[in-house]
């Protein structure tokens, strides 16, 4: 059987999957989910291009509170389309002014947007309608929720496919391997590091209005957890953006522990978590997949264009932004 083949019956499993499972199992797999697709929509732009971004909790708070004051006046594809196009916008309104930054600048303003958006949300619920945070009115069902979440992320895993093996892609990693030297190659830098950031904060803003349905009360302080982004860039960090597989796993992985130690262990698990994200960025700059692929000696979609005098194809590639990687890159 294929490789094809084999994810597409993976896929006609996972789909029949609300008929099978108990209520905590289809919760699960819905957590899985939703990280798994921000995890890898994250991956297409930050992966390639090196900008760390760090606004995911932004894009994905603007998707909730899509459904949240969208539902149900709207349809639930609407919803989820609102929630997709709001995020994007502000993606690219956000991108036009700060894309012109790299390494940490850009990581500090991109982690300040989801606080930003969060205290302008609570302004505006506390002037104009007095109180802060919604109840979703008549949510769709968990078994809509969950095929919702499993088209979202797989939209994801092909999106990232298609961009690795797309004009938009190849530019992407030029300027992750030399913005400079693409740029005397005819790049236009600042208009593929825009139309990336937004396609990867669509992603992330209808997982949010899909997901946060889950919830029943939807209030900034959820909407906008900062621990959204934390998980989504250590899963992807950790288990490499440079291949498909590797954020997907490691969703998997990181969810099934965080259900285990964050009920029993908060302190734990926040440790654990910490702990991980120091030893991929010191020891796994590529992530397990980097180190799989390293060992194997097999390229990798997102991987950066070669320069002359590096290594052949299929070695880890440091996730430090092109500024931070010394002079002989300036």
């Amino acid at each position: 059987m294929t490789r094809g083949a084999l994810l597409l019956a993976a896929v006609a499993a996972l789909a029949a999957l609300p008929w099978l499972a108990s209520p905590f199992l289809l919760s699960l797999a819905m957590a899985c989910l939703m990280y798994a697709g921000l995890a890898v929509s994250w991956s297409f732009f930050s992966g390639p291009s090196r900008y760390l971004s760090l606004g995911v909790s932004a894009f994905f708070g603007l998707g909730a509170y899509c459904s949240a004051w969208g539902l149900p006046a709207l349809p639930w594809p609407a919803a989820l389309l609102l929630g997709a196009a709001i995020a994007a916008a502000f993606a690219t309104a956000v991108g036009l002014l700060t894309l012109r930054l790299s390494g940490a600048q850009f990581a500090v303003i991109t982690f300040g947007l989801g606080e930003l958006v969060k205290y302008a949300v609570t302004w505006v619920e506390k002037s104009l309608f007095g109180t802060v945070g919604r109840i979703v009115a008549d949510p769709p069902q968990d078994r809509t929720v969950y095929l919702t979440l499993l088209v979202l992320a797989v939209s994801a895993a092909l999106a990232y496919r298609a961009v690795a093996r797309s004009r938009l892609g190849l530019a992407l990693r030029g300027i992750g391997a030399d913005e400079l030297r693409a740029a005397t190659l005819g790049v236009d830098a600042r208009q593929a590091r825009v139309m990336g950031f937004a396609l990867s904060a669509a992603f992330a803003g209808a997982i949010g209005a899909a997901a946060s349905v889950r919830w029943t009360y939807v209030d900034p302080r959820t909407a906008f957890d900062p621990f959204i982004v934390f998980q989504t860039v250590l899963i992807a960090m950790v288990g490499g953006p440079a291949r498909l597989g590797g954020p997907v796993a490691a969703a998997v992985a990181l969810t099934l522990l965080a259900e285990l130690l964050r009920l029993r262990l908060p302190y734990l698990y926040m440790i654990v978590l910490g702990t991980l994200l120091v030893l991929s960025v010191l020891f796994l700059p590529d992530g397990l997949s980097g180190l799989w692929a390293a060992r194997r000696g097999t390229p990798r979609l997102n991987e950066p264009a070669p320069e002359p005098g590096d290594p052949a194809p299929g070695r880890p590639v440091s996730m430090a932004p092109p500024a931070a990687r010394g002079p002989d890159h300036a």
